[in-house]
Order: C-alpha cells, then structure tokens, then sequence
C-alpha cells in the first residue's frame, strides 16, 4: 500500500493501538447502556482511559508522532520516532511527561590543539 502523496495522515502504532483499546471500550459502554448495567459502564470507561494511557505512553516510547507533518522516510506507522526521548514541540502528551526539546542535549563544540614545533618555545 502506498502513502497518500504529501499528506501525512498520523497513522502510528500508538494510533491503531489506542483507537483499538479504545473501540472495545466503547462497545462495552453500549452493550452495558442498553443492558442497564453500571458496572459494565464503568469497565467500559476504564477501557477507555486505559486506551488514553497507552497511546500516550507508545507516543512518549517513540510509537507515535509529532504535530505535523513528518518527513517522507518517517511516514510509514512502523517507523519509530527518535526524536520522542527529548520531547516533541508544541506537544501537550510530551509537557505532561516533563519532556522538552530545550533538554536535548547539545554536541560540544570540537577543539583541535595543535602541538608547538620542535625546537620553539611554546
């Protein structure tokens, strides 16, 4: 299958993942609604947040994704984002984790000393 052109629709394994924990407790809600059951509203609503929790903590593993558009070679939901560790811009999910990209750390800068010849004084 291939992507869709320019677009890049988000797809992510903490996407799928959450959509799919998600829509099993969503079922469970509606089964329970129409049953009259509380208990298995409440199951359902657990469900349901425990489908926030893992695509949040896929997301912050490198599973989901940025806000915005990601480069081409980084489109396909398999691909696992590096750039997670230190925290996405502008992401809500990565400031609730205490991530932020101004923690990166920086590369020293390198200095080269070159020796004094043979003979001078240095």
């Amino acid at each position: 299958m291939s992507m869709h052109g320019d677009h890049d629709m988000g797809h992510t394994v903490a996407g799928w993942a959450g959509t799919a924990i998600a829509t099993v407790g969503s079922t469970e809600m509606a089964v329970a609604f129409v049953a009259g059951s509380t208990t298995g509203l409440v199951l359902g609503g657990t469900v349901v947040a425990l489908a926030a929790l893992t695509s949040w903590l896929l997301h912050l593993a490198g599973w989901g994704k940025a806000t915005g558009p990601r480069p081409v070679a980084q489109q396909p939901w398999r691909v696992r984002d590096t750039a997670a560790r230190w925290g996405h811009p502008d992401c809500l999910g990565c400031r609730l984790a205490g991530r932020s990209p101004a923690d990166a750390p920086v590369a020293a800068p390198t200095v080269t000393v070159e020796p004094a010849p043979v003979g001078q004084p240095s």
